[in-house]
């Protein structure tokens, strides 16, 4: 009896030692509660990051420089078109109040409606002026790709304010009439079947690029027939798009099948924002045209990557299931569209990060990983930075805005369908989609 009574306090003694040890390690976060603090901590980049005059997205913020970033003021559309969309999940995650939220994204319109446009379409880069500022030469004027994630960002702020309060349907009227402004059709230039990239008033078509499949570009050939004032017909989709049918192809990496030929050389796929950007509002799922089941297509895109970087055929340092995903990012060689093809070594955090509707468990590794195994080298005041690589033992501390934007949008429509529910409930949306012969989920 003696002896139970000696060993019970020191079992208990020891108990406690053991629950403060275990209460001075910190908790390890959830799934949920990780995703959740990656988006909060990513969108600071829109919000307390955001070009001050504008409200809008800065192309790129660089905290390493060790001179002063000569162009942390310039505003880029395509990236401007993400934060208004990741500002409703914000709003939407409290991460901002509603009236916060009105407030950033007032402004943000405002300035759009303002700002340089030719034939409705708003430049690559502007300044906080609102004037363009040229992204190259010959390409000093209207973008209509960037221009389409404007566009895409529009439609779904509207539908977002379309019940709201009186202030929010203001808004909501303004967001409509800056979409209809967008002339889709003068960029077929003189009515060919095909929509191109750049026009200027200096140098009219001399870039000369047309917008052809498969890229990123989808979103731009859907907003252009879904616009009830400026809409073009289904033959510029099937005819410049997807070239009369040359936009298939029929091959198998990685054991995964693509039937989409990517705008790169061989038989290969490009970079992973080709399966971002367009369906930050377009519903992949469920969604399918005589072409491609583009849920099995992205999914499979990603899925490429992700076996891709276990392979590791190059033999780079960190590849595998926790680190994975090529894209377009900074780089050890400036910058690049990465891809299995063109592979430098460089992991860009939000290839896998976007990619989680599509790879949900193969995702969360590399958002687990970074958090809580590399943090101290990528994580910073606006989440992940852009890129990094093992290799080169290179960690930049560098944020691009267009690479922001999809992990806080992407995210959540893999966690609630916000954006996707969004988009796809406007009507002209519906619309378009069925004129150029999808089908899709309601």
């Amino acid at each position: 009896m003696k002896l139970k009574l000696f060993i019970i306090p020191i079992l208990a003694l020891l108990g406690s030692c053991s629950v403060s040890k275990t209460n001075n390690t910190p908790l390890k976060l959830s799934d949920d509660e990780l995703l959740t603090e990656v988006q909060k901590q990513t969108y600071k980049y829109f919000y307390e990051g955001a070009e001050p005059t504008s409200g809008l997205a800065r192309e790129r913020y660089h905290i390493d420089d060790i001179y002063p970033q000569n162009d942390k003021d310039i505003i880029a559309a395509g990236a401007s078109g993400f934060s208004i969309m990741a500002t409703i999940v914000a709003i939407e995650r409290k991460f901002i109040t509603r009236e916060q939220g009105y407030q950033h994204l007032k402004k943000g319109l405002d300035f759009l409606a303002k700002a340089d446009r030719f034939h409705g379409v708003w430049a690559h880069w502007m300044y906080p002026s609102g004037k363009a500022k040229p992204f190259s030469q010959g390409d000093d004027a209207g973008d209509l790709v960037e221009t389409s994630f404007i566009a895409q960002a529009l439609v779904t702020l509207r539908q977002y304010y379309l019940n709201g309060s009186e202030q929010e349907k203001v808004l909501a009227q303004k967001a409509d009439e800056l979409w209809k402004g967008i002339d889709w059709n003068f960029y077929r230039k003189n009515n060919e079947n095909v929509l191109y990239w750049h026009w200027s008033p200096t140098v009219g078509w001399k870039m000369n690029f047309a917008i052809t499949g498969y890229n990123e570009c989808l979103i731009t050939y859907v907003m252009a027939a879904c616009s009830p004032t400026h809409g073009v017909p289904a033959e510029v989709y099937h005819q410049g798009w997807a070239k009369n049918g040359d936009i298939n192809t029929n091959i198998n990496l990685y054991g995964h099948p693509i039937k989409l030929k990517h705008n790169v050389v061989g038989e290969s796929v490009g970079p992973l924002f080709w399966s971002h950007y367009s369906h930050l509002g377009l519903n992949p799922k469920g969604l399918k045209d005589k072409y491609a089941d583009y849920w099995e297509e992205n999914r499979n895109h990603a899925l490429v990557n992700y076996d891709y970087a276990i392979a590791n055929p190059k033999g780079y340092k960190g590849y595998g299931k926790n680190s994975w995903g090529l894209t377009a990012s900074y780089s050890v060689k400036g910058y690049a569209a990465h891809m299995p093809s063109e592979d430098f070594g460089v992991i860009s955090p939000t290839a896998a990060l976007s990619s989680y509707p599509y790879t949900p468990k193969e995702s969360m590794q590399v958002i687990r990983h970074l958090y809580e195994n590399m943090k101290d080298k990528v994580w910073g005041e606006y989440g992940f930075y852009d890129a990094y690589s093992e290799t080169a033992n290179w960690y930049p501390k560098r944020y691009i805005g267009i690479d922001q934007g999809p992990i806080v949008i992407m995210i959540e429509n893999a966690r609630t369908g916000l954006l996707w529910k969004l988009f796809m409930s406007a009507p002209e949306v519906q619309q378009g989609l069925t004129k150029l012969g999808f089908t899709y989920s309601k």
